[in-house]
């Protein structure tokens, strides 16, 4: 008869996060327990062969189990094993935030950014606690944005209709240097229509593209010469039906010359830095004729209105001809601004 536990007698600083385990050769688990110091019972499950026995449920920070096993070999002889040990106290815990919603419909162009709450000493074991499960498969990878952010995006544009349900499963995780995961994430979403807009400094026109087929063109301004709009591949953020532009979030005082404080409608973010999709009647004589916004993407009323209302965050709005440098990767979430190549290469 041989016994396998996942801890030894008198071990220290378990992973509380890690299931407990007990296997068995040459004979069967009959009974198993885990106790805590105050008599808690951790749930746990016994396969029907008596083979394998595991823990169901995290484990505490900084307590003492006892783990107790009775087997029956194949000779008919009974044997008793137990083991007590002292999970670990972490010196710091972080906790993760996720940037998609339960149960929404986003776009193809949605990255999935996982942001903790400090450092993460080990990037691997992060990665590692964080599994995507994609229906159809999808293939992805993370990237690093700092010491407390990763990101994973798929290689191309997602399916629509891809079911995603992401376990960030962190609670006891050991992520190095006295750092452990705060509690476990579930997100599940799902994947709407391919809808890209594409925005022309040129033509001054945007044109709606929703599953591939052309659906709308309408009259836009951009970023007049001084303020040009970044171009490139930006992924849509945030929708608002209000919003209030103020210059003073980047350095512009709203009463000093060209600065503004004015409240808009139907304002959808596109970056970090302020770029916007918004209505603008003040500038309705000049869409589709020149650029005249501080960088921003102006549109009528109605057409700010019924953009807003058929996209999602996670669509996809790319600028051209605008004039502007090159929209930065890590401004918002512009991660199609890098090839799959670039993405996987840090």
């Amino acid at each position: 008869m041989l016994l396998a536990l996942s801890v030894s007698d008198d071990e220290e600083d378990v992973e509380p996060g890690q299931p407990v385990t007990v296997r068995a050769e040459y004979g069967a688990i009959t009974k198993a327990s885990l106790i805590g110091k105050h008599g808690t019972h951790v749930k746990d499950d016994l396969r029907s062969d008596g083979t394998f026995w595991t823990t169901t449920e995290p484990l505490g920070y900084g307590k003492t189990y006892t783990l107790t096993v009775e087997a029956k070999g194949e000779d008919g002889k009974t044997v008793t094993e137990e083991s007590t040990f002292t999970t670990a106290t972490p010196d710091r815990t972080v906790a993760v935030s996720i940037n998609v919603w339960d149960d929404e419909t986003v776009g193809v162009g949605m990255p999935l950014i996982f942001t903790f709450t400090g450092p993460v000493p080990d990037r691997d074991a992060a990665e590692d606690a964080i599994t995507i499960t994609a229906d159809p498969e999808t293939e992805g990878d993370f990237r690093w944005f700092g010491d407390s952010q990763v990101i994973w995006r798929p290689k191309e544009y997602w399916e629509p209709g891809t079911e995603v349900t992401i376990d960030a499963e962190i609670y006891g995780k050991d992520f190095g240097e006295g750092t452990f995961g705060a509690e476990d994430k579930t997100v599940s979403f799902t994947v709407g229509d391919k809808l890209v807009a594409v925005a022309d400094g040129k033509s001054h026109k945007l044109t709606v593209s929703i599953n591939d087929k052309k659906v709308k063109t309408m009259p836009i301004s951009m970023g007049k010469p001084s303020t040009p709009t970044p171009k490139g591949i930006y992924t849509v953020m945030s929708e608002h039906n209000w919003y209030t532009m103020d210059s003073g979030t980047y350095g512009v005082p709203a009463d000093s010359p060209g600065g503004y404080r004015l409240d808009v409608e139907y304002a959808v973010r596109l970056s970090n830095s302020g770029i916007f999709y918004h209505s603008a009647p003040w500038s309705l004589g000049d869409q589709g004729r020149t650029n005249v916004s501080h960088g921003c993407i102006n549109l009528s009323t109605e057409n700010a209105a019924w953009l807003m209302n058929k996209s999602n965050r996670g669509d996809l709005f790319e600028v051209r001809n605008s004039g502007g440098p090159e929209l930065d990767p890590t401004d918002g979430w512009s991660v199609w601004q890098l090839s799959w190549e670039e993405w996987r290469s840090q």
